[in-house]
């Protein structure tokens, strides 16, 4: 059996979070180009504020911060800053034959974390309560790395 493999239950579950993931990036775009579409505001450029089919009455305002939609658009440069260092310390876990019970709980457990994260940032929660979810993601990844790291070493 090879590492990346469907035979392998690692990979497979692996996939999964993964694809899990890219949802999750795509799907927070999407919400913030719902919010601007939903309050005519939190545009990102100049050259939004032309006329067209979607913005028929431009107005400068438009561009200036809307903290609805720029929340969404935090949420989704924190999830650009995390969730690619999961692929790439997850991909390379794999790829160390680690026991299926421990991938399945770091990888699930980095899904978890992350879709709770994005509750906490959504729902306005503490820092606190934001930063142990991201914390959670974080240690995973690194424990992760670590693992491949001491695999390639030892």
């Amino acid at each position: 059996m090879t590492a990346l493999s469907l035979d392998n239950p690692v990979f497979a579950a692996y996939l999964v979070a993964s694809a899990l993931m890219v949802l999750k990036v795509m799907g927070q775009g999407w919400m913030t180009v719902h919010r601007m579409m939903k309050v005519s505001a939190g545009f990102a450029s100049p050259e939004d504020l032309r006329k067209g089919p979607i913005n028929r009455v431009p107005d400068p305002s438009q561009i200036e911060v809307n903290e609805y939609v720029d929340r969404s658009r935090r949420m989704h440069r924190n999830d650009l800053e995390n969730i690619p260092a999961f692929w790439a310390a997850g991909l390379l876990f794999v790829t160390v034959d680690p026991a299926l019970w421990l991938a399945q709980l770091l990888m699930y457990g980095f899904v978890v974390a992350r879709l709770a994260h994005f509750w906490a940032y959504a729902t306005e929660r503490s820092h606190e309560l934001r930063a142990t979810f991201y914390t959670i993601g974080s240690v995973i990844v690194i424990y992760m790395a670590g693992h491949v790291l001491w695999a390639a070493l030892v």
